[in-house]
């Protein structure tokens, strides 16, 4: 179908380490979205804060320039 995204990564019931997104343009942001059953975090650690990262978030981030992980 078509998509205005440039790409779409799936990641189910895992962790990620601090990362930046490789393929992701510095001039555009990053759509993170949290679905399921579970209660996770979201770490921007460029910045400092940890944010509750629950069934229904929806983040916009920077992910080429700034560190984050779940």
């Amino acid at each position: 179908w078509p998509s205005i995204y440039v790409g779409i990564d799936v990641i189910v019931n895992q962790e990620t380490p601090p990362h930046l997104d490789k393929v992701s343009a510095p001039s555009l942001l990053d759509l993170l979205v949290s679905l399921g059953t579970h209660d996770a975090q979201f770490h921007v650690s460029d910045l400092g804060p940890i944010f509750s990262y629950q069934p229904g978030t929806m983040i916009y981030l920077a992910g080429k320039l700034l560190h984050h992980s779940v």
